[in-house]
């Protein structure tokens, strides 16, 4: 990020703004839609996470990415914009899964051969809301569960749980695809490998 134009911005010229938006939008947009599956839904999202990324240059540390940094702040406004969602706050009850007695079992090689990405995004925007937020953050943001809970405000246990839930879901939807893939009529496609979920 040239720091040049982070200067200008922190000076309010609309010109430098303007391309500090531009320069952001692509990875920013990326985050975005990965939690909120409806575009314009995302795009308001964004918008509204990049004033505060502008709001708060002045604590940007220069030695931090601005990428990682901007990135933790448009997480935080999209958790903040489902907290306010939410119209109450609702107790969950834990259980736990036992994934030894799975009723169908799922080959990752396999699924990672046939399963392409825009197929395996497709799966994670399936999932409940607040099973996608929490796999997207612990699987692919790298929160631990902790933070999840503080930015939910959820126990643990309770973000563990969605964790698993999320899984498990994804498990059953990818069993399907692959036995639809498997059919004699399945068209075949490029497939693009993926990495096993953690």
């Amino acid at each position: 990020m040239d720091h040049n134009l982070i200067k200008q911005c922190k000076t309010g010229q609309r010109h430098a703004q303007f391309l500090l938006y531009d320069s952001c939008f692509p990875w920013l947009m990326q985050v975005c839609v990965r939690y909120m599956p409806d575009e314009t839904e995302a795009r308001a999202i964004l918008n509204s996470g990049f004033l505060k990324i502008l709001m708060n240059l002045n604590r940007y540390n220069p030695d931090v990415p601005f990428e990682a940094w901007g990135k933790r702040i448009m997480i935080n406004t999209i958790i903040d914009a489902f907290r306010k969602s939410q119209s109450k706050r609702r107790k969950v009850e834990i259980v736990e899964i036992d994934f030894a007695h799975e009723s169908r079992h799922v080959d990752y090689n396999q699924a990672e051969l046939l399963l392409d990405v825009e197929v395996y995004e497709k799966m994670i925007h399936q999932l409940p809301e607040i099973q996608r937020k929490v796999f997207n953050l612990f699987a692919i943001d790298g929160y631990t569960h902790a933070e999840i809970g503080d930015l939910l405000s959820m126990s643990t246990g309770t973000s563990k749980w969605y964790l698993n839930a999320a899984r498990q879901n994804l498990k059953e939807m990818i069993a399907e695809k692959l036995r639809s893939e498997s059919s004699p009529n399945a068209a075949s496609t490029k497939r693009i490998p993926l990495n096993q979920p953690r």
